[in-house]
């Protein structure tokens, strides 16, 4: 009985935990139902479901299977793909073959910034984090603070020499989201352009591209997240970081 009390209580890696999350909002998402709903199913608590995926807290094996049998799905997946030989740090040749070193500078948490796709003249807000990932030998990044939390993505992040542009890229299930930006200015600022599909109505996707910005939390006295309206503080601020991704051009927006 020991034994098997302490197999339900092994903690899964940050890695399995961070896909898991991933996969329970995306599900969350597309049934329409709530984070409340989906706890009282899974005989777990509230509290323990939002420390679990918002990273605060590693997934364990009982919790999983719990989560599981609620959704009916398969959540234990490997969102890895073949890692490089141990200690080895330089990224694939798919995201640039970058060597962790040549990288640091790019470390940091930004505020990241694009229009809302849901409400005229607002920005939408949250933060982003960019890491070097040693299970995969590359840099990564993480969403987090965004008040669509079904939609916080964890992705690849290339560095390619030749374009002197970086890629924010998620590849999940065949689908795809990009985002490309300038390298960072003198300030640590980069500038660019999303790639994505807009949620409308039902399950209704529709392609959508807009201008992003991607502004280091420390550079922002009150880095504000969320969906900043035009009469908040933080607006002109905001405002101001995707006005210069076109106006000066960091990205082109091409007429019809």
């Amino acid at each position: 009985m020991q034994t098997q009390d302490k197999l339900n209580d092994k903690q899964l890696s940050d890695e399995q935990s961070r896909e898991i999350a991933e996969t329970i909002r995306e599900e969350l998402a597309k049934r329409r139902i709530s984070r409340q709903a989906l706890a009282e199913q899974a005989k777990l608590s509230l509290s323990t479901l939002e420390k679990v995926l918002g990273g605060r807290r590693p997934f364990t094996l009982a919790t999983t299977v719990r989560l599981e049998q609620a959704l009916g799905v398969s959540l234990r997946k490997s969102a890895v793909v073949a890692a490089p030989s141990a200690g080895n740090d330089v990224a694939p040749d798919s995201l640039g073959s970058y060597s962790h070193r040549a990288v640091t500078w790019l470390e940091d948490v930004y505020i990241t910034l694009r229009p809302s796709f849901g409400a005229k003249d607002a920005i939408f807000a949250y933060r982003t984090e960019i890491l070097w990932e040693p299970k995969v030998s590359s840099l990564v990044f993480r969403e987090g603070e965004r008040t669509d939390a079904a939609y916080e993505h964890t992705g690849e992040v290339a560095v390619p020499h030749q374009s002197g542009f970086i890629y924010l890229v998620i590849i999940k299930h065949g689908q795809h989201r990009v985002i490309t930006v300038s390298r960072p200015t003198v300030a640590g600022e980069m500038y660019g352009i999303i790639s994505t599909l807009r949620a409308g109505p039902g399950s209704q996707l529709t392609p959508i591209a807009a201008p992003i910005a991607y502004v280091p939390a420390r550079n922002i006295g009150d880095p504000a997240v969320g969906r900043i309206a035009p009469d908040h503080a933080n607006y002109k601020l905001y405002r101001d970081h995707l006005r210069r991704t076109v106006e000066e051009p960091f990205a082109l927006f091409l007429p019809a």
